[in-house]
């Protein structure tokens, strides 16, 4: 396993920076609207990469954190429709470009409601932190613009997903490696009349088993899983060599929290609830091969905060990568 990072498209010089700090594998979000991604461009991106020493080796799709309607293929986990079969058509003749480009594997969320936080708060030093209490969540809402969905509904939805796309992963392949809705709220709960399986351990289990497959994985964020947990500090090294002994981790998020299942903070590595030098060396116990990326770095003071926030989290990566090799 290797230091990653994820970016949107960075300049020569941010990239030259980035090579300095010791990054040499990441995955991107192009700028390129996704209609208009072809081979030849991921494999101009690759290069743009290649010439700081740095190997792309992943893409985000748009199926991100956010809500459906802001993504470009945010219809995919909507109700059935004309428009989500063509965005699902198109998503495969993604997977087959990246597989023509060389790459290892895409990235993306299953979520309709996208990133779910109610108002940040203040952690050491005076740093924003970027907090979640499920009983702040807001209520004013009213019923998600796309209709309700339980988890039967999801589920059947996440189904036809995985049948239709992970056949051309395997012929390209690809690693389609799913990141955690962000946060989970709790087995068989709603916000909105939307359900979050894929916010929970139990949905990745599942989501696993729906589609026995080598290139059906996991963007293991490692915050979300301990986000989920009632005793993360404890319960997270379990999940991870669930997983791992799997290997259905195609890549991880790196990031440490204090709090768990339904009230918690996002924090730096070093002082969350995680023994972050006990994960890294279960990942190293079950064989894993993959990025270890920095993740929601909190938002500290000064000029270029969230640059300096991740040259911490590098720093800190490095270091805690070569004390796990002397274990």
């Amino acid at each position: 396993m290797y230091i990653g990072s994820q970016f949107s498209e960075q300049t020569d010089d941010e990239m030259q920076v980035l090579s300095q700090l010791g990054i040499r594998n990441v995955d991107e979000t192009p700028s390129t609207p996704w209609k208009e991604w072809t081979t030849h461009m991921i494999r101009g991106q690759m290069e743009k990469w290649a010439r700081h020493d740095i190997s792309l080796e992943m893409l985000h799709i748009p199926l991100g954190s956010g809500s459906a309607f802001k993504n470009e293929a945010g219809a995919i986990f909507l109700k059935p429709s004309d428009e989500r079969d063509r965005q699902i058509d198109w998503m495969k003749e993604t997977v087959r470009m990246a597989g023509e480009a060389g790459l290892r594997g895409l990235n993306y969320n299953i979520t309709i409601l996208g990133h779910l936080r109610t108002p940040s708060t203040t952690g050491r030093g005076g740093a924003i932190v970027s907090t979640f209490e499920l009983d702040k969540l807001d209520d004013s809402l009213g019923e998600f613009e796309g209709g309700p969905a339980d988890e039967d509904e999801m589920w059947e939805r996440i189904d036809h997903w995985l049948k239709e796309i992970m056949p051309v992963a395997e012929e390209y392949k690809v690693q389609m490696a799913c990141h955690p809705s962000d946060p989970g709220i709790g087995v068989g709960n709603t916000y909105r009349g939307v359900a979050r399986p894929m916010g929970m351990v139990e949905g990745f289990k599942k989501l696993i088993e729906l589609y026995d497959s080598p290139y059906n994985g996991l963007n293991f964020c490692q915050g979300c899983m301990s986000e989920a947990l009632e005793n993360p500090g404890e319960e997270i090294f379990d999940v991870i060599r669930y997983f791992g002994e799997r290997k259905k981790i195609f890549n991880v998020h790196f990031r440490n929290i204090k709090g768990g299942l339904g009230n918690f903070v996002e924090v730096f590595p070093d002082e969350g609830d995680i023994n972050m030098i006990r994960a890294l060396k279960v990942y190293k116990d079950v064989g894993y091969e993959y990025m270890i990326m920095p993740d929601h770095v909190p938002e500290i003071s000064g000029p270029e905060n969230w640059k300096v926030g991740f040259a911490y989290s590098y720093g800190y990566i490095h270091a805690a990568l070569q004390a796990v090799e002397e274990l």
